[in-house]
């Protein structure tokens, strides 16, 4: 299966290095989860906060056993402060 994984602001230093931008086609088994690229990738739990799967929010409590479709576009954001 194929993704497409999108990482925001700072957390898109956790992408390879080889990239164009801040997302990366992904192959992926049809049981990965949310949790899983976020552990493959590196990136801190603390700084996944937004969390989208096509658009469409997932919030925490799902993030964990929520698999990822063929096709579907994964975009994670972290916690932004401003003023």
């Amino acid at each position: 299966m194929q993704i497409t994984f999108k990482l925001f602001a700072s957390l898109t230093d956790y992408l390879p290095a080889a990239r164009k931008d801040n997302a990366i086609a992904l192959d992926i088994t049809p049981e990965t989860t949310i949790e899983d690229l976020v552990r493959r990738f590196q990136v801190p739990a603390k700084q996944v906060h937004l969390v989208l799967i096509n658009g469409v929010y997932v919030p925490p409590q799902e993030r964990a056993s929520r698999a990822i479709k063929d096709g579907d576009v994964l975009a994670i954001w972290p916690p932004v402060a401003g003023g």
